[in-house]
C-alpha cells in the first residue's frame, strides 16, 4: 500500500537536516524485531549488509530480551537506529502475546484468553485510555531498561491512529523526546483510508498541531506487501522510482526462514522475501542510482530535541 500526502506544503524537516524541498529522502525501516528468533537474525544480517536505516522492536514479544542483549553487545550500538514498535494487538492464531503492564481484564487490553486483541477495532471498542497509556509507557520503559537508546516510537498495525488514542501516543513522544511515527495526512486522505469524515477531521487536526508544535513527521509511507509478489525486486524498483520529494517511510517485515516462522505466520513468504530483498546487491545498486537520500530516525530525533521545528 502506498499512501500519499498530496499537500503541496514542503516538510519543514527537509531544510533543517540540510536538504532542499525537492530532495527525496527515504527511511528504510524494519518492523517487528523481536517478534521471533528469525526477526532478530534477519535484523543482524540486514545491519551487516548496510541498506537498512531504521527498525523497531516489539517489547511484549518472546524474543525482545534477546534484542536487548543484541543491542548491548553490538560493537556499534551508538549507531543503531531502533525504536519501539508500540503494540496493542496480537494478530495470529497460534502465536500470541499480551500486555506487560497488567493482567486485569478491566483494562480492556485483552481478549478472554489474556492476549492482546487480534484487530485494532476491538482495541478501540474496549481499551481504557488510561490502561493504553500505562501499557505503551511500560513498553518504552522496558526498552530503556534494556539499555536501548530509542530513536522513535511507532505503532503495530496502526492501532493508535484513532482520535482517542493518537493524543496519548504523541504525549509519549513528547515525554521521551523521540519522534512518534505519523504521516502528514489530510482529512481527505484519512477518509480515503477508511476513516469517517468526523474522525478524519479530528485526526488531521491532531496531526497538524503536532507538526506545528515541532514533532517531525514523514510525508509518505509505503509498505512492501505481506502477500507474495512474483518479482519483489521489480516491484520495489517501481516504488523507489516513483517516490516524490519529501520524507518517505519504506516499511518492511524481514524474517529469516525457519520452521517456527512457517508455523506461526501465514504471510511468512513475504517476510522472508523482504529479508532477501535487503540482502540483494542489485537492490543496493538500484538505491544508489535512484538519487534518493537514505536517512534514519536519529536525524529526526536530533531535530526534535533541538527544538527547531516548532512554528
Amino acid at each position: 500500500m502506498y499512501f500519499e500526502n498530496r499537500e503541496m506544503i514542503p516538510n519543514p524537516a527537509l531544510k533543517k537536516i540540510g536538504f532542499s524541498d525537492l530532495d527525496r529522502l527515504v527511511i528504510f525501516h524494519a518492523d517487528d524485531i523481536g517478534m521471533c528468533q528469525g526477526s532478530l537474525s534477519a535484523y543482524d544480517d540486514l545491519l551487516t549488509f548496510g541498506l537498512l536505516s531504521s527498525a523497531a522492536t516489539m517489547v511484549p514479544c518472546p524474543w525482545f530480551p534477546a534484542v536487548g542483549m543484541f543491542y548491548r553487545n553490538h560493537p556499534n550500538k551508538e549507531k543503531l537506529d531502533i525504536g519501539v514498535h508500540l503494540t496493542l494487538n496480537s494478530e495470529w492464531e497460534n502465536f500470541r502475546w499480551g500486555p506487560i503492564s497488567t493482567r486485569d481484564q478491566a483494562s480492556g487490553l485483552m481478549d478472554e484468553d489474556g492476549y492482546f486483541y487480534n484487530n485494532a477495532d476491538d482495541v478501540h471498542a474496549h481499551a481504557d485510555i488510561g490502561a493504553v497509556k500505562q501499557e505503551l509507557k511500560a513498553q518504552i520503559e522496558r526498552a530503556l531498561e534494556e539499555g536501548i537508546d530509542i530513536t522513535h516510537i511507532d505503532t503495530h498495525m496502526f492501532s493508535v491512529f484513532q482520535p482517542k488514542l493518537l493524543p496519548t501516543y504523541l504525549e509519549l513522544g513528547w515525554q521521551y523526546q523521540v519522534p512518534a511515527f505519523i504521516v502528514r495526512w489530510s482529512a481527505d486522505q484519512l477518509m480515503a483510508l477508511g476513516h469517517d469524515a468526523e474522525e478524519a477531521e479530528l485526526l488531521a487536526n491532531i496531526i497538524q498541531q503536532a507538526e506545528a508544535d515541532g514533532m517531525p513527521l514523514v510525508d509518505y509511507v509505503y509498505m512492501m506487501p505481506l502477500n507474495p509478489v512474483e518479482n519483489r525486486l521489480d516491484h520495489a524498483r517501481l516504488v523507489l522510482g516513483e517516490l516524490p520529494p519529501g520524507i518517505s517511510y519504506f516499511l518492511i517485515h524481514p524474517v529469516t526462514d525457519t520452521p517456527e516462522l512457517r508455523a506461526m505466520a501465514p504471510d511468512w513468504e513475504a517476510r522472508v522475501a523482504d529479508r532477501d530483498l535487503f540482502l540483494n546487491e542489485e537492490w543496493r545498486r538500484e538505491v544508489e542510482a535512484a538519487g534518493v537520500h537514505v536517512i534514519g530516525y536519529c536525524e529526526l530525533r536530533e531535530l526534535m530535541r533541538a527544538g527547531i521545528l516548532s512554528s
